[in-house]
This record gives C-alpha cells, sequence and structure tokens, in this order.
C-alpha cells in the first residue's frame, strides 16, 4: 500500500476548524480521573476536553456537562465502554481471590460483585446524545448501528478507539468519523475489542499510527504514551490529525488525583509501568505497585472477569485512597509518565503545543 503525503498542518488543521479547536490536543477520557474542571482547563487553553463516563449514570452525565459548561465549557468529547457480555461465574475463583484480596484491604463480602452494578448502557448512551457534545467516542468496541445513527443525525460526531488495525477498519466500515489509535504505551484500560485478545494484539502507538493512517480514510488521533512536545510532533508526522493526552494531565492541579499517585508519575521509568488485569479484570497499564507484582506472582489466582474483578477490588481500592497508600492504589500510568508536569492544564496544554510547532518547523 503507497503511503499516504504526510502534510500534518493540513490534517491537523482540518481537525481544528472540523470541532472548534485551537490546538489539535484532545484530553483523554479517562474514568474517574476527568473532573470537569480539568476538561474546562483543557477546553480554555485550546484543546478538547473529556469525560470518561463509564461510572457515571444518565443523571451522573447530565450533572457532569453542566459543572463542565459551567466553568467555560468548549469542544467535548464524552465517552462509553461498550458492555462486555455478561460474565460468566466461577464461585470458587471468586472465593479464591476474595482470600488474596484480604492479604491487601478489607474483607471482601460474598455480595460484592451484586453490591456493584455497572449503570445501564442504553440510558447512558441515551444521556451522552442528550448532552449534545462535540463527540461521543466508544472504547472495547463499536457503538449499536442505532446509537451511531443517531449521533449523525445529532451533527455529533463518533470518534472510535481501535488497538489494531482489524478494529480500524471495522470501525470505519460502522460509520465512525474518527479513529483514536491506541497504542499500547497507555495509561489505563487497554481498548481491545475482544478482551481476550488484548495482551497479545498490544502494539506500540509509533508503529499502530501509521498503520491505521494507511487502511482508514477518516481522520486518526494518536493516543497513547504521548505527554510532550516530542510526541506530538512525532504523531503529526506519522499521519495524525490530533494528538490524545491522558497521563501527561494527570499532575495538572485540576485532576485532583490523589497526591501518592500524582507525585508517583513525577519519577516512574518506562519499565516501572505493567499491563494488569489485577483492578478490573480488564487489561489496563497501571505503577507497578506491590500489589500489582504480587497478582502477577504464579501463586496469586488468576483474574475473575470484567466487571466482577472490579467490584472484589473495590474494598481495597477504597481503603488505599483513604490511607493515601500508594502500594493498593490503581494508579493507572502511561509510560511517558514521568513527563507529566504539575502545571495548570490550560498553561500546558498553550505549552506543549507551541513547542511541538516550534519542533515542528525545525
Amino acid at each position: 500500500m503507497p503511503v499516504k503525503p504526510l502534510n500534518w498542518q493540513r490534517r491537523s488543521d482540518a481537525f481544528t476548524a472540523r470541532f472548534g479547536l485551537t490546538h489539535p490536543l484532545l484530553m483523554a477520557p479517562m474514568a474517574g480521573a476527568c473532573p470537569p474542571a480539568l476538561a474546562a482547563a483543557v477546553a480554555a487553553g485550546g484543546g478538547m476536553g473529556a469525560a470518561g463516563a463509564l461510572l457515571l449514570d444518565a443523571a451522573g452525565i447530565a450533572k457532569w456537562t453542566a459543572e463542565f459548561r459551567a466553568l467555560g465549557g468548549g469542544p467535548l468529547q464524552l465517552n462509553l465502554w461498550i458492555p462486555d457480555p455478561a460474565p460468566v461465574r466461577d464461585l470458587a475463583a471468586e472465593a479464591a481471590m476474595r482470600s488474596f484480596l484480604a492479604g491487601f484491604g478489607p474483607a471482601v463480602p460474598e455480595d460484592a460483585f451484586e453490591n456493584a452494578p455497572l449503570a445501564d448502557f442504553d440510558a447512558q448512551c441515551h444521556a451522552l446524545l442528550e448532552a449534545e457534545p462535540s463527540a461521543i467516542s466508544s472504547i472495547m468496541g463499536l457503538f449499536p448501528p442505532a446509537v451511531a445513527a443517531a449521533a449523525r443525525a445529532a451533527g455529533i460526531a463518533w470518534f472510535a478507539t481501535a488497538t489494531t488495525v482489524d478494529e480500524a477498519v471495522a470501525a470505519e466500515r460502522a460509520g465512525a468519523d474518527v479513529i483514536v489509535a491506541q497504542g499500547a504505551e497507555a495509561g489505563g484500560h487497554r481498548g481491545c475489542f475482544d478482551a481476550g485478545r488484548a495482551h497479545e494484539s498490544a502494539s506500540g502507538l509509533f508503529a499502530l499510527l501509521p498503520a491505521i493512517v494507511d487502511a482508514v480514510s477518516v481522520p486518526v488521533v494518536a493516543t497513547g504514551g504521548i505527554a510532550d512536545a516530542r510526541g506530538i510532533a512525532a504523531a503529526l508526522m506519522l499521519g495524525a490529525s490530533a494528538v490524545q493526552i491522558g497521563t501527561g494531565l494527570l499532575r495538572c492541579p485540576e485532576a485532583a488525583i490523589h497526591p501518592a499517585w500524582a507525585d508517583a508519575l513525577a519519577t516512574v521509568r518506562p519499565d516501572q509501568t505493567r499491563l494488569t488485569r489485577a483492578f478490573s479484570g480488564r487489561l489496563g497499564r497501571a505503577l507497578a505497585t506491590d500489589f500489582v507484582a504480587a497478582a502477577a506472582t504464579p501463586d496469586a489466582p488468576p483474574p475473575t472477569p470484567y466487571p466482577i474483578q472490579r467490584a472484589l477490588t473495590g474494598p481495597m481500592r477504597a481503603q488505599a485512597q483513604r490511607d493515601g497508600d500508594l502500594q493498593r492504589m490503581q494508579a493507572w500510568a502511561g509510560q511517558s509518565a514521568r513527563l507529566a508536569v504539575a502545571e495548570p492544564a490550560a498553561r500546558l496544554v498553550e505549552r506543549v503545543w507551541n513547542e511541538a510547532l516550534a519542533l515542528l518547523a525545525s
């Protein structure tokens, strides 16, 4: 397949004009770490704010969006996980995991899963469309055709996260307006459509990105391990129309994550993060803490499926937050975490874009 022309400025200018941006920089929709204040600050700096709405019910999505707009609003992406099939229960495996987790936190109730239900997906989709963001985005799969059609009719773009070329092609065929190419360097959950293949299909962004750009005709946003001007410039030269930053924003004061987590990001090396299913049952990249290491030992029970594992680890995660104990905390981190800067988000967006421009002009 011939390589497409790499006129980065034409691509990024078209993207920013289409979505009302000053700079082609997007905030990653990080569920649990995307307060309205951070999204509004990113938008104020010329980028696109975001909310990972996985943990919000329909009323919560409406409340979050109202708070974002009260803070100034601007371009906005609202994201949802596409639900997995209902997990197959294995009560013996769950008991083994509860016993293992008791060594790291409070005892896990037998009914932990039943008492931690996920929000209703159909109601969440309706709330996303009612909020009228610039874009709705999907991860872990594709929006149902009815949701995609309703978004199109309302003039709301669909950003589909893809971790392989096949996923990107499938998303374009399903009607996605933009592909978000997620490299395995990314902090937090891997967006693989098939949870069972997330580990074996993990590709680095700068191998994945040009392959997806060459395979689809819609704009591509690069995400995963980008936290400074060098990553932005490289992604644009490799064919991206815009760049999405996650971990690189977590030390901004507006992110308001636990100080223990924020401080650890400042010094962590790439090899001090790890892909793990230990927190949720879904593969994600986190700091290589004591709990993550223990969960990977041969003697540890295998993680239960998502969202069972998420429910079982809930008591430990909550206590770790209360105690400020990083070693038991769900501390997601991309491989470029040490590049994150403790700086107001609007200023950071302006600064890294200006620095990227200087690199692209040199």
